[in-house]
């Protein structure tokens, strides 16, 4: 008041111009204008911030106020602060801000403010185009509600953090590697390598935490290396940390996603993945490669993934013509090419779903269900052969 007072006496004594005035004020010309006719009028109290005492024509209605807590405390109790606000805006039409959303939030007490984290430092750019590079991963959790664990199979990009595939499983193992792949390849064609870590599906390690036998291939060693995919292995959960932070991003969201779903069983849990959860993850997660070019290879014929992607195991012929696979007895049907397989080499391919196949050199003999039944002989294959 006193600087005001003594700005506006010199002001009027004609020794300030209006502009100088409101110079030394920190305000424009028009403003000081305004002080000077409200300090004649009101005197001291005409000076006062008008928007004392008054809510803001922006404030929030405390009814709206009181149902986005309300959602929270019945429906979303546990969720990030994002996620919530997210749904918020898709399901409600909510209006208001993420920052406004989480410091009501905090306020009521319904969520903790986060600590402050130090600058994440990343040893390893991601590859520039799609298809360079894939991860593929298992994270076993509970999520299902009131489901005991299971593993969730995923296959991501490196390059844009696409999840190419994602499906539940009771046991992580060669089957569900083979399907993840199978999946994958299929739709987008062959990539340049897969990075994994050193599960005894992947790889064979002599020693705990030591290198892996590059030489002797387990099931997904040996299909990789037939469809010329290069096979990295990771040797520590570090080296892993952008799959790890996506798994991280999983277990926060997707359970949450299931309950409010109201999905408790698997096959409904993969079929939501496919149609709901993973477009909505990856348009929201997923980044712009540094380069438009794809890494990918096309796949002439599909069908002859299915025939690498799967377990093989050789075997001799019986005498009566029936092959011994894992407790199973195969019996070969008659075939035109010749009299019987006794005692020929022949190979059982195991697919991810559990259905068998024999094959004697590139040709398949006869195609069975999981627990052994013939289903079909192969006449159209033998009879081109023949």
């Amino acid at each position: 008041m006193r600087k005001f007072l003594d700005v506006l006496g010199r002001y009027e004594r004609r020794k300030l111009s209006a502009l100088e005035a409101g110079e030394i004020l920190g305000c424009s010309e028009r403003q000081f204008r305004r002080w000077r006719d409200r300090y004649e009028e009101e005197g001291a109290d005409g000076l006062l911030d008008r928007r004392l005492g008054k809510a803001s024509a922006k404030r929030v209605p405390a009814d709206r106020l009181e149902w986005m807590l309300e959602q929270y405390r019945t429906l979303y109790r546990g969720w990030n602060v994002k996620h919530f606000h997210e749904h918020l805006e898709k399901r409600h039409g909510f209006l208001w801000s993420y920052t406004w959303t989480k410091t009501q939030l905090q306020l009521s007490g319904l969520v903790e403010r986060a600590p402050r984290r130090g600058a994440h430092r990343r040893k390893r750019e991601r590859k520039p185009c799609t298809g360079m590079m894939l991860h593929q991963d298992g994270s076993k959790h509970e999520w299902l509600c009131g489901q005991p664990a299971l593993d969730l199979i995923v296959t991501m990009d490196d390059a844009t953090s696409t999840i190419y595939s994602m499906f539940l499983v009771e046991e992580e193992g060669t089957a569900s590697t083979m399907q993840g792949f199978l999946e994958v390849f299929t739709e987008h064609g062959l990539p340049s390598s897969v990075y994994t870590d050193r599960g005894s599906h992947y790889f064979l390690t002599l020693e705990a935490g030591g290198k892996v036998d590059k030489e002797r291939l387990t099931q997904v060693g040996r299909a990789l290396k037939q469809l010329g995919i290069e096979h990295i292995p990771a040797y520590s959960p570090e080296a892993r940390g952008r799959s790890e932070r996506m798994f991280g991003t999983l277990q926060d969201r997707l359970i949450k996603e299931l309950k409010l779903a109201d999905v408790t069983d698997v096959d409904t849990a993969n079929r939501f993945f496919r149609e709901v959860y993973l477009p909505e993850h990856n348009a929201r997660f997923a980044r712009e490669p540094a380069l438009p070019e794809t890494a990918f290879v096309p796949v002439a014929e599909s069908s002859l993934l299915r025939e690498i992607l799967c377990v093989q195991e050789q075997r001799v012929v019986a005498r009566d013509n029936t092959v011994s696979f894992e407790g199973r007895t195969l019996q070969l049907p008659e075939s035109p090419l010749r009299h019987h397989y006794v005692k020929a080499r022949v190979r059982v391919h195991q697919y991810p779903d559990g259905t068998l196949a024999v094959f004697h050199g590139p040709r398949p003999i006869a195609r069975y269900t999981a627990d052994g039944k013939l289903v079909r002989e192969e006449r159209k294959d033998l009879k081109k052969a023949a």
